[in-house]
């Protein structure tokens, strides 16, 4: 019997041969988000970008990650959004504190001011009248 053929088994195949897939290696490179081009003068950056960049620039001044951007709109002069971010975890997870921020943007999506609007528990709910 001819080499791989025994017992009924299919020959095999090296991996540099004609039909072979090898499984695809996933560098460190592949593995790092994708860094997009910044606005180009005279374009509106985009609502996804300035929702990454409210969110990057306000954990690196703060200190710690947001957990959403729950609101954003365009203004004349770039963007503004309402980021949420955990200020105090507790257990219950209900009981931890979040702060909502406001953050200006320029048209570019470079951070121009931020302020905390609001202060409440994870667990509240808005009240409206």
């Amino acid at each position: 019997m001819a080499a791989g053929k025994e017992d009924g088994a299919r020959p095999r195949r090296s991996a540099g041969s004609v039909g072979a897939h090898p499984a695809p290696r996933r560098t460190a490179a592949a593995r790092r988000p994708r860094e997009e081009t910044p606005a180009r003068p005279g374009r509106r950056l985009s609502a996804p970008r300035a929702m990454r960049n409210a969110a990057e620039q306000l954990a690196e001044l703060l200190g710690r990650v947001p957990e959403s951007v729950s609101a954003l709109k365009p203004t004349e002069d770039g963007w503004q959004a309402d980021v949420e971010v955990l200020e105090l975890e507790r257990i219950p997870e209900t009981t931890s504190v979040l702060g909502t921020y406001r953050v200006t943007l320029d048209e570019t999506g470079e951070l121009l001011s931020y302020e905390r609007i609001r202060r409440y528990t994870r667990g509240q709910i808005d009240r409206r009248t």
